[in-house]
């Protein structure tokens, strides 16, 4: 048995009670970014969290003279041989650590060998972001020994907190962001049943499948799914209705339900495109989703509605974190986005600038606005990044690079 095996191996869940001298977790960091995004992934424990910066090598050194914490995370970035640096740690570390790491090798022969040879309970690949943090080191922390399953695609509920403030663009250009930058296979799903605006924006024509499906759910096949969803380009699909005023709709929970099932068989992420405030459909995608995005615009109704929002969020089903996107700042006459934040009492997520031109234009036209905008798709950059968990590349990504985009997935 190697070294690592018997020191790393978590073995029991972490008690609640650390002990006077024993911190429940202690992260060595080597970066600014990565400690953003670890801390935003586990907010609801940032009471019982040490960061400090450095890699494995700091943890080695700091541990030969303090006692192990609970939880260990180490990354490995930089590091020429992190798996004898791994064994050097186990020699300072108590029997029962749960050790969580971070690093840059994203192949899968790589993390086997961390994961059940070396016995590190997980290890995520840079750049972290706050979904993956919260998704596979939130369970160690809380000490469970396995964290929970999610099959199939990942649903992003994006919603305007007030009407104008230009959600849909959001939806749409985040869509077309993940599906460029993962070259996964993403679903846009548009819920404005009546005067959405999705498929105009796109040039595209849908059909009266997902009134269908919402209210029929029984009738409703992946075949079904596929038929009555149009392409946007190889590897985006959109799935939209344009009902008429005088439509008596009568869209169910469990239609949606079983829409998103069959869709998450389909596409690794489903952006969708939600009215607001939520009724009984919408609040069950708000639960449903890995992800909740809130747009507002640079005012003081932006303000108190995302403020009212995040409180209906919060007394809603579901853990997913909640992102918040200010759209149209700098705008004339419009608070800045120091202000937003002071009111807010937290910086934005992603803020994106005012464009007048480019946005009005796009629409009209019928394509994305990413397409031709830079400063739009600089903004969603982080957005994407975010909710697609890989950076943007410059072509097209090989097998192998895909590979690790689900890795770190």
């Amino acid at each position: 048995m190697r070294p690592a095996d018997a020191a790393l191996a978590p073995r029991a869940p972490i008690p609640t009670e650390a002990g006077p001298d024993r911190v429940p977790l202690l992260a060595f960091l080597a970066d600014e970014e990565s400690e953003a995004m670890f801390r935003a992934g586990l907010a609801e424990r940032l009471d019982s969290i040490l960061v400090r910066r450095g890699g494995v090598r700091a943890a080695i050194r700091a541990l030969e003279r303090e006692r192990t914490p609970r939880v260990l995370v180490v990354d490995l970035s930089g590091e020429d041989n992190p798996l004898g640096a791994l064994d050097a740690l186990a020699q300072v570390c108590e029997p029962d650590v749960t050790v969580l790491a971070i690093g840059e090798h994203g192949d899968i022969g790589f993390y086997r060998e961390m994961t059940r040879d070396l016995g590190i309970a997980e290890y995520l690949v840079k750049p972290l972001t706050r979904d993956n943090v919260a998704r596979l080191f939130g369970p160690r922390v809380a000490g469970l020994t396995e964290a929970p399953s999610h099959r199939g695609g990942r649903v992003v509920a994006v919603c305007g907190v007030r009407g104008g403030v230009g959600a849909t663009t959001i939806a749409i250009n985040l869509a077309v962001h993940v599906a460029e930058t993962t070259r996964g296979h993403v679903g846009l799903l548009d819920l404005h049943l009546r005067g959405g605006n999705v498929a105009m924006m796109l040039g595209l024509r849908c059909s009266a499948g997902l009134r269908v499906a919402l209210e029929e759910p029984d009738r409703v096949d992946a075949l079904f799914v596929d038929r009555a969803s149009v392409p946007v380009s190889d590897r985006l699909r959109l799935l939209a209705a344009d009902e008429p005023p005088e439509a008596e709709l009568a869209p169910t929970a469990e239609g949606i339900t079983r829409l998103l099932d069959l869709m998450r068989t389909r596409c690794n992420i489903i952006v969708v495109d939600l009215p607001y405030p939520p009724g009984p459909m919408e609040r069950q995608v708000l639960a449903l989703a890995r992800q909740r995005i809130l747009v507002l615009g640079p005012d003081l109704a932006g303000v108190r509605d995302t403020i009212a929002a995040r409180k209906l969020l919060a007394g809603l089903p579901g853990a997913g974190p909640v992102l918040t996107v200010l759209n149209h700042a700098g705008a004339k006459g419009t608070l800045t986005p120091a202000m937003m934040t002071e009111g807010l009492g937290s910086p934005p997520d992603a803020v994106v600038p005012d464009l007048p031109r480019h946005l009005p234009r796009a629409a009209n036209l019928g394509r994305p606005a990413l397409q031709e905008c830079a400063a739009l798709r600089k903004a969603l950059a982080p957005l994407a990044q975010e909710v697609g968990g890989a950076r943007p590349s410059a072509g097209r990504s090989s097998w192998l690079g895909r590979l690790r985009a689900g890795l770190r997935r």
